[in-house]
């Protein structure tokens, strides 16, 4: 099936549940979105609940059965196309009347979108055959977005036979999502985040869809999220030694995001797509070498020319001048809205409880928390019914999740298998640990909270798509975990596809009343309050190494914001006002930073 490029937008992975089923709502309007592949009992319920809805046959997919998790992801991805497809035949073959899915297609495109300028003339034309000959041109021109699927690289653990026998690593979770994925009817793309999985990369050799053709083309695509260029090219380079080549670098703000904040050095995201703009050409040339030598090993069709790779980025946008912007001045191919999307239930897989809670949050609602078992900050939400829970929990003297799933097991310091730290056993044996070392009561309490904060991300992801679709909720807890991108602060209310797609291309304004600065300023602001909070954490402990880290990150700070004050001169759409208190913004905050303390080395002092 032919993917969608007429949008300059695309829906990110967001949680577990979020947007497991977005494409079902969206791909048939052109939006190319992306799906969790990680949780495979979600993705059953899930093919469960829209076998139903599509008219299907239901034949379960039990866990006594061979390779039940990649079998469950094939299936349900093949679902998931059957209906994208059967969809968009119907869009395609609806009359032109007003309000009718074909014109909300074409009305949702860009502005300056020649197909959309073409529909508009149609539109005006009187009945006759002028007007239907334009009308089976633009039927022609339709296009389904793509349905692109998630891996998080991090999530891989081990798996075990019934009898307690340990499986052979092609049964890991990671590895079992890819071959789900690579078994799966799809024309699309994977998306590998939060990091390097070496024997995950190796796997992918594996799979014959991954390989160009005559023309130079693959079935099945690898997206590579990064944080940063040298990421970038040092993947780039890990999997074209294999003869894969990446189609897409979607490059991600390192704290002005949704989910899990993989925070880096302190490179800020405009002088990362500068970098990405003027280095992309080189790095292109140089890995495809790299990539037809390893083909040509492997005895394998080789590419017969350089390969184009897409360059997105996604985290923070928030105003169509924006989005503009990052087209215009770094070429990007499209851009990721992410958390304003969970406002818009039409797209979206949330509880109408949460969906209340987050349409009326407040900027204080959202910061960088600690609860995730991984160890890596989590972008979270205040009001949210698992932090309940996990409150009254520490209250009942029962910290901690049961822990079914255990998807995010990764501790062995009590244990010889591994466990997740957000379990009920860990923060027993961790608590008790605690109590043995006999702390002052403010310590033993601030100690105490680092580890009862630690929340199920598994089954709190989840669940939001159970209770959507009226369906059971795993092991009778309805809490949800919700993970939304501080950007989500400045849009209050619920709306619908088309007001959001109007909001990003600038043809409505869905923005509160609260005072919003400039994308990058916003993330510039996040990194200095992190700085802030590492500072005081190791002001007075700091060894060298910590302290060399803490000067990489504020001299990077200040980089950032020599380039921003360059760069708002460039901001062409924005008026002169918005400019100039964007170079206020900047100036202040790199007053703030020169007059935070030099951190020194314990053993200096």
């Amino acid at each position: 099936m032919t993917r969608s490029t007429l949008h300059s937008f695309h829906i990110p992975v967001m949680g577990l549940a979020f947007t497991v089923a977005t494409p079902i709502k969206v791909a048939r309007f052109g939006i190319s979105s992306v799906i969790s592949i990680v949780e495979d009992e979600l993705i059953e319920d899930m093919r469960k609940f829209y076998s139903g809805q599509a008219g299907e046959e239901y034949i379960p997919i039990n866990k006594n059965e061979e390779d039940f998790r990649a079998r469950r992801i094939t299936a349900y991805l093949n679902l998931v196309n059957r209906m994208v497809i059967k969809q968009t035949e119907e869009l395609r073959n609806l009359p032109f009347e007003i309000d009718s899915e074909i014109c909300q297609y074409f009305e949702m495109l860009p502005t300056n979108s020649p197909v959309r300028e073409q529909y508009v003339e149609m539109m005006e034309l009187e009945d006759g055959d002028a007007k239907t000959a334009i009308q089976n041109s633009l039927r022609t021109k339709i296009e389904s977005g793509s349905i692109d699927v998630n891996i998080m690289s991090k999530i891989d653990k081990n798996n075990f036979a019934k009898d307690g026998t340990p499986l052979s690593e092609e049964y890991s979770d990671a590895l079992a999502a890819l071959r789900g994925f690579a078994n799966s009817d799809l024309h699309s793309s994977v998306v590998f985040s939060a990091g390097y999985n070496p024997r995950l990369y190796a796997y992918i050799e594996k799979f014959k869809d991954f390989y160009p053709d005559e023309k130079g083309n693959t079935v099945k695509k690898i997206i590579l999220k990064v944080s940063d260029y040298r990421s970038a090219l040092t993947q780039g380079k890990i999997l074209a030694k294999k003869g894969i080549w990446i189609s897409e670098y979607r490059i991600e703000s390192a704290l002005n995001c949704g989910g899990h904040a993989f925070v880096s050095d302190g490179s800020l995201l405009g002088p990362i797509l500068n970098e990405f703009k003027q280095n992309k050409a080189a790095l292109l040339e140089e890995l495809v070498v790299m990539c037809n030598s390893a083909l040509a090993a492997k005895e394998r069709i080789q590419y017969p020319s350089t390969p184009y790779a897409r360059v997105t980025v996604q985290g923070g946008i928030g105003t169509a001048n924006e989005h503009t912007f990052l087209l215009d001045n770094y070429d990007t191919d499209c851009n990721g809205w992410g958390s304003p999307f969970l406002l818009v239930p039409e797209v979206t897989s949330l509880d109408n409880e949460t969906l209340h809670e987050l349409a009326n949050g407040k900027k204080e609602d959202y910061y960088l928390s600690g609860v995730s078992p991984l160890g890596v900050p989590f972008n979270n939400f205040r009001r949210t019914s698992s932090d309940v829970q996990r409150r009254e929990r520490i209250e009942k003297g029962r910290p901690g999740s049961p822990c079914p799933k255990k998807c995010l097991v990764s501790n062995t310091e009590f244990t010889p298998e591994p466990i997740c730290t957000a379990s009920r056993q860990y923060q027993h044996l961790k608590l008790k640990q605690l109590v043995e070392q006999n702390l002052p009561e403010d310590a033993f309490q601030a100690q105490s909270e680092i580890i009862t904060q630690k929340d199920c991300l598994c089954e709190g992801l989840s669940t939001p798509a159970l209770l959507k679709n009226g369906l059971e909720p795993y092991h009778g807890s309805s809490a949800v975990v919700v993970c939304p991108g501080p950007n989500l602060a400045y849009f209050t209310g619920v709306f619908t596809l088309r007001q959001m797609a109007d909001h990003i291309y600038g043809r409505i304004n869905l923005l509160n009343s609260v005072k919003r600065s400039n994308m990058f300023v916003n993330e510039l602001n996040l990194y200095i309050d992190y700085y802030k909070e590492e500072l005081n954490k190791f002001i007075d402990t700091a060894n060298a190494n910590k302290v060399r880290y803490l000067k990489t990150i504020s001299a990077n700070l200040l980089k950032g914001i020599e380039y921003y004050k360059e760069l708002s001169n460039s901001l062409k759409l924005e008026t002169d006002k918005y400019i100039d208190e964007m170079k206020e913004e900047l100036n202040a905050l790199e007053a703030t930073l020169l007059n935070l303390p030099t951190p020194v080395p314990v053993a200096a002092i």
